[in-house]
């Protein structure tokens, strides 16, 4: 399986792209990892390009600040399933300044809120490549997590 991140917005901040790039490194160690960068428009012309790209194979994940929280247990058990699956690319979408239309909210299997609190675009793609990475080690039992 491999896993796709889909962005709306510009390239990795500089504030980021180490963070980004490491993690998607430790990621790259246990699946296939790749990041495509749409460019910012208008909701649904974001849309029409996020969908475009899709296989009705893909299982897709929304990041939207509606969508249901987990804990990293319940991640890991999620991308777990979807490995195990007959899914053929694990896909997370983060929107742009304004979200996501409605249309590839509706495509998404699981609609997903990393927090109550609002982050800057360019942090969600920090923490999740690092809540992904830290998902696969809680996966094969490797000591990055800590459970309280």
């Amino acid at each position: 399986m491999k896993i796709l991140f889909i962005v709306v917005g510009k390239k990795h901040d500089t504030l980021v792209e180490n963070g980004v790039a490491e993690f998607t490194a430790r990621i790259g160690r246990y699946t296939h990892i790749e990041w495509k960068i749409v460019p910012a428009s208008n909701a649904k012309e974001e849309a029409e390009k996020i969908l475009h790209g899709l296989d009705e194979n893909d299982t897709v994940v929304a990041l939207d600040e509606k969508g249901k929280m987990m804990s990293t247990s319940l991640l890991a058990q999620y991308v777990e399933k979807s490995l195990a699956g007959g899914s053929k690319r694990l896909i997370f979408v983060i929107g742009g300044a304004y979200g996501l239309d409605q249309s590839v909210i509706d495509r998404a299997e699981l609609v997903w809120s990393l927090s109550a609190l609002t982050f800057p675009h360019q942090l969600v793609r920090l923490i999740l490549s690092e809540q992904i990475y830290r998902a696969f080690t809680v996966i094969r039992g490797e000591k990055y997590h800590h459970e309280g």
